[in-house]
Formats: C-alpha cells, structure tokens, sequence
C-alpha cells in the first residue's frame, strides 16, 4: 500500500505514477485472445466445444449440455429463499425504473428554411451478455445488463456464461428469469464473445456485447469492435473514497475493502484531511480483511494497489479525482455538494456518510458496469443507449431546397466533388 502526503516533495511525480499505472491486460494476452477469436470464426461450434471442454471441464454434447431452458431459470427463481427472492425483485424493480427514464424521445421538426428534421431511436435486434462465472458469479451483473436492453425494445437477449464442470448459479439463473433472457449458453471467455460476434451454428450473431469479464474477454471485446457493439472495454475494478475525518474508520475501511475483493488488479483509493483518520482507516482494514472469505485476493490488491494521499484540506482532493477520473468515489464528507459540481470525471458518485458504492452495485438503480482505467474522461457507465442507435432524417420541398441548395454546391465545388454538385444543381434549375 502506497502512502502519500501532497507535501511530500516528489508527491507529484508518485501521484502520476498511479494514474499512469493500468493495472491491465497481462502480456500476451492479446496474442492468445486473437487465436481464439480465429479459431471460433473458422470452426465455429467444434472450437466452442473445444475451448469449454479444456478451461471449464464441461462437455458440450447434447442441447442440454449447449444451453440453459427456461423452464431451469423458473424453477431457480421459485426455488430461492422468500428474502433472497424478495431483494433481487425489488434490484430488478428499482433497475427497471431508473433505465426507463433514460429512453430518448424522437425529434421531428421543421427548421425557419422549412427544412424538416429529426431523428428516430431503434432497438437493435439482438444482444449478448455476458454473465462472469469464474471467481464469482454475479447476478446482479446480468439483472444491470439485461434489463436496460429489454427496457430499450431488444427483441433477442443471448446470455452467454461458464459453467465450470457443468455447475450452474442458482441465483445468476433466477436473475435470467425475473430479467426475461431469451438464452443462456454455457460458454465463456473470449470464445464465448467470438460467438456473439461471427455466429456459429448454434448461436445466432448479435448486434451488441456488454457485461464485465476477465482480461480475456475484454480484450476479446476491444478486437472485435466494429464487428459488433460493445458497452467498453473494462478493466479491473477501482473506487476512490474522499472522507474527513468525522467518518467511522470501520465504515471506510469496508468500502476500500469492498473493491479490493473483486480483483488482486483492483484498486482502493483513500484521500483524507486527517492523517490520523488514514492510520485508523489502514488498522480497521487490517482487522476486516483477515476475517474476509476472500481475505486473500483483497490483501493482495490492497497490498500491491492500495493508496492513502492525506491532503492539507479536502479542496485538494477535487483535481486529484479529476485526474484518476475513478470508476466509483465516494464523497463521505459533511459538505459533499460542492464536490459533486467540481469532480467532472468519475462512472458513479455515492454521496454522503451512507451511500456506500455497495448499495449501487445492488439495489439503488443506476447501472453498475462502469468506465474503468481513467475511461470515465470521455465515457459513461452502461445506459439503454448502448442498446439503441440514432437514425437522422432530412426531407425538403421545392421551395426550402432552393434556400440551401446554392450553398451546399458551392461547397461541393470547392471539395473537388463535382458529381456532389451535379446532384443538387439539376434540382436547382
């Protein structure tokens, strides 16, 4: 773990390093990764097989083996405990309704030259989804990929997911119903988004890709964009938490901790006003973690990738969080506001003593697959946009079209294109 003070003298040069640090895809990574992608295009099906048969130990035979019925997905999600039950309908409730604000209205208008514009948002026809099922399986990752698309009119939803040795998720299949998945393929990795992408016999292509993977996969999405959509290529998890020292340690300790448990990539932030506060924080996190089941992965992240900058004020930390341009902070502060309106570059904002990011990667609405990476400078988090695309439309009558007609010839003669010009000066005479 990193310990940084903004008045140390090389703090600027140590700070740089961190943001620089990508925390990404290992070498040789994007070597492998494109022979899989070549292998599934060329043999499709039997690479599938193949590919399952040696990194999840399962057969694929029979459709049984191939795919998850919808009849398994019920009968999981009426099998759950009530409680169990209950939390992922009231997620699924509270997803739905946050998305549903998100669809974008069609424009139809007439311009002062009489010109009508306007633009038509369309669904795609299919997307793939693809549900993580190696370290963890996360049904709260299918419910914040999966209902956006339904929300957004996708006709066809094709979850793709591993099933090591066969073994399925009861929960992740009960998010698949409750969301209305139309297929579950028991295939991961980077083969798995190859089948979304060039189709094979048994699984249809798709339009677009979303949800979180290993390196593989992401690097898997990053070659294949342009053959299909993709929501971003994400990396390991990060969160960055701005807190006075008015915080419970103990609450500020669990919320690094809950990132650094994700991934040994992962990275927790901490930045404070009150070093005290800092060595209270890092004693807290020493006790929680080593009573963690997943104690071991989040020492290691916390070990390698952890950081603790204590500043002179809070104010200092706003060009600080701008530059890490975080996948989560946190502002646990008295005052949070006015942070809120100066950090211009993060995925999410948990705002206040009890928001913890935990409470967004569940419950609270907004879409938790996030820009990783600094990526939050130019993108955003996974919206029903990313499931629809803009279609632009232009009429004219005679009289606007010799209103604006002269000017786009002249512009086309001036281009050099003189077939341009052809097309709007016959009309013109």
């Amino acid at each position: 773990m990193k310990r940084l003070r903004i008045t140390d003298p090389d703090f600027d040069k140590a700070f740089r390093r961190i943001v620089e640090d990508r925390r990404e895809s290992a070498s040789g990574v994007a070597s492998d990764v494109a022979d899989i992608l070549a292998r599934v295009k060329a043999k499709g099906d039997v690479a599938l097989a193949e590919y399952t048969q040696r990194f999840d130990d399962h057969q694929l035979t029979d459709d049984t083996d191939w795919q998850i019925a919808p009849e398994t997905c019920k009968a999981a999600y009426d099998a759950l405990e009530p409680e169990l039950r209950d939390a992922l309908d009231l997620a699924a409730e509270r997803i739905r309704a946050y998305h549903l604000a998100q669809i974008p209205e069609n424009r139809d208008e007439v311009d002062p030259a009489g010109v009508r514009l306007g633009a038509l948002w369309r669904p795609v026809d299919a997307a793939g989804l693809y549900v993580p099922g190696g370290r963890a399986s996360y049904p709260s990752s299918l419910l914040m990929n999966a209902i956006p698309a339904k929300v957004a009119g996708v006709e066809r939803l094709a979850v793709v997911t591993p099933t090591p040795k066969g073994q399925t998720n009861a929960l992740v299949l009960a998010a698949a119903h409750i969301a209305g998945v139309d297929e579950i393929w028991r295939v991961g990795g980077a083969q798995a988004i190859a089948a979304l992408a060039y189709g094979t016999d048994r699984i249809a292509r798709v339009d677009v890709v979303t949800g979180p993977g290993n390196a593989w996969v992401a690097e898997a999405k990053r070659q294949l964009y342009g053959v299909v959509g993709i929501d971003m290529v994400a990396g390991p998890s990060e969160i960055l938490v701005i807190a006075d020292g008015q915080n419970d340690p103990d609450w500020i300790a669990a919320d690094l901790l809950s990132q650094a448990e994700h991934d040994p990539d992962a990275q927790s932030i901490l930045i404070t006003d009150d070093p005290l506060f800092a060595e209270q924080v890092e004693d807290r996190i020493d006790v929680q973690c080593a009573m963690l089941s997943t104690r071991k992965v989040a020492r290691q992240s916390w070990d390698d990738h952890g950081v603790m900058i204590v500043v002179d004020h809070l104010d200092q930390a706003i060009p600080l969080a701008n530059a890490l341009a975080a996948e989560h902070v946190e502002l646990a502060m008295t005052e949070p506001e006015p942070f809120l309106d100066a950090i211009r570059h993060a995925g999410s904002v948990f705002i206040g003593r009890m928001a913890p990011e935990a409470i967004g990667d569940y419950v609270a609405g907004p879409n938790h697959v996030l820009p990783t990476g600094r990526r939050a400078r130019f993108a955003s988090g996974l919206s029903v946009l990313d499931f629809m695309k803009r279609t632009s439309f232009i009429q004219l009558d005679p009289a606007s079209f010799q209103r604006i007609g002269p000017a786009a010839a002249a512009l086309a003669h001036a281009e050099g294109l003189p077939a341009h010009a052809q097309s709007i000066e016959v009309r013109l005479k």
